[in-house]
């Protein structure tokens, strides 16, 4: 008979991807054993491994956790009705306010991707690349002439995902504040940008 599964299965996998974000963020993934997550959650090794067959698997649930969010979210934005630029602007505050929360999580995906297994990075980047080109396509709407779309959707990354890295959540300037700049910026140049 299969053995089911505790009624908070579901919320032990989010602690412990949780706390491994917050060690494989401030330690690195090779800095942190599962020993050490075991210890920060007051859990043993073996219910650790009751959740996830190896530290590779907390890895990839960590990044795809954060990239599938983002990717909800974004889906949401260009599902409404509306105008590409005002989508753009309900995009990066969506990010920013999903970077917010998710930091140490941010901070693994930008720092530890080369350490999944290939078939697990190539999930995760299959969903950056998507995040990628509905940037674009946003961007196709806003300047159609635009030839560089690619690079411009880049840049806008590029803007927006190094904030966990300065960005204070409750210092002088909120977050919503930094998406609404962060945009403005980005459409202000995408408009004067040469074709």
């Amino acid at each position: 008979m299969a053995r089911t599964q505790a009624a908070d299965y579901g919320e032990r996998r989010d602690a412990i991807i949780g706390k491994a974000a917050e060690l494989y963020a401030g330690r690195g993934f090779l800095g942190a054993s599962v020993a050490d997550l075991a210890e920060a959650l007051g859990m043993s090794k073996s219910l650790i491994y009751h959740y996830y067959p190896s530290k590779e698997d907390i890895l990839f649930d960590v990044m795809h956790s954060h990239v599938r969010a983002l990717l909800d979210a974004a889906e949401a934005v260009v599902a409404r009705e509306g105008a590409a630029a005002d989508k753009l602007d309900a995009l990066t505050h969506d990010f920013m306010r999903l970077y917010v929360g998710a930091a140490s999580r941010h901070k693994v995906l930008l720092n530890e991707l080369a350490r999944l297994p290939a078939k697990q990075r190539e999930v995760v980047v299959r969903i950056q690349r998507r995040l990628i080109d509905i940037v674009e396509a946003l961007i196709a709407e806003i300047r159609p002439e635009l030839k560089a779309r690619r690079p411009a959707a880049m840049l806008y990354f590029g803007m927006i995902n190094w904030t966990h890295t300065w960005l204070d959540p409750d210092g002088k300037v909120a977050p919503a504040k930094v998406a609404s700049l962060a945009n403005a910026i980005f459409l202000d140049g995408l408009t004067k940008a040469a074709v």
